[in-house]
């Protein structure tokens, strides 16, 4: 499984784009981008889904009962 910083940087890099790039198509900061793939845990949820959506994908908050069944 990978982690977020895997999957972003490598999701971006086959698109073919910058961190810069991608920071101004995601419509983030590029230190939001910088500090993903650098793998930071104290990271505004918000912008991880602006940066995920790029990918059609989301993170939400999930009930770790409904996990353990």
């Amino acid at each position: 499984m990978k982690t977020l910083a895997e999957f972003v940087k490598d999701r971006r890099k086959e698109v073919n784009l910058t961190q810069e790039e991608f920071s101004e198509r995601a419509g983030v900061a590029l230190t939001v981008v910088r500090k993903i793939e650098q793998g930071k845990t104290n990271l505004n949820m918000e912008k991880v889904n602006l940066v995920l959506r790029m990918f059609g994908h989301e993170l939400a908050p999930v009930n770790s009962k409904s996990l353990a069944e």
